[in-house]
């Protein structure tokens, strides 16, 4: 269970010194700080569910999305790459449940393809398949002509050439353009076959 230095403050309030209270739990591996003012009590909770929680608003995309949905087979473990909005830089966070890495993405496509999931009393949201490769080519250097996105795309990030036909293409060719970016653009060539 997540909770605030607040919510715990109210609990040990019958403490004289909560705070102190606070720091022993940490201490005796009874409370684990996920951020400042932040803590969770579950130390074998997936980090996946905690990540939205440590920076925010974000979600769950780029490479830690892509490999869930099988589209890129290098694991990420305890890597949580996430999307945000408006931050104007990498933040970065490391805890006892792993690496959380939080990138920007254009403001008018931070709440498009978003799935929202519950799992016990965790709620979390990622990104379609189709968005976190959107996401992903957003943040990756340009490229300059459709043989390069191709090369970018099963060599460099290796994506799963048969994962990536099962992807819903109306979904990209809808999202894509909302970027403004050019390794988009030619996704969207590519997707209509315009060699």
């Amino acid at each position: 269970m997540i909770l605030t230095t607040q919510q715990l403050k109210e609990n040990y309030k019958n403490f004289v010194d909560a705070k102190g209270k606070i720091k022993r739990d940490v201490r005796d591996g009874k409370l684990f700080q996920l951020v400042r003012g932040l803590y969770e009590t579950n130390p074998n909770v997936e980090g996946f569910k905690l990540a939205q929680f440590i920076y925010g608003p974000s979600y769950l995309s780029f490479d830690y999305a892509l490999y869930r949905y099988g589209l890129i087979s290098e694991a990420v473990y305890n890597t949580f790459t996430c999307a945000t909005f408006n931050k104007n830089k990498i933040k970065t966070y490391t805890n006892h449940f792993g690496t959380f890495v939080y990138r920007d993405v254009p403001k008018n496509v931070f709440r498009l393809g978003i799935i929202v999931n519950q799992e016990n009393n965790y709620v979390y949201q990622i990104a379609t398949p189709e968005k976190a490769l959107c996401d992903k080519l957003y943040i990756t250097s340009p490229i300059k002509n459709l043989k390069s996105l191709k090369e970018l795309l099963f060599a460099d990030l290796r994506i799963d050439e048969d994962s990536f036909k099962k992807l819903n293409k109306q979904d990209i060719l809808s999202l894509a353009p909302l970027y403004h970016s050019a390794n988009l653009n030619l996704l969207v060539k590519y997707l209509k076959g315009d060699e």
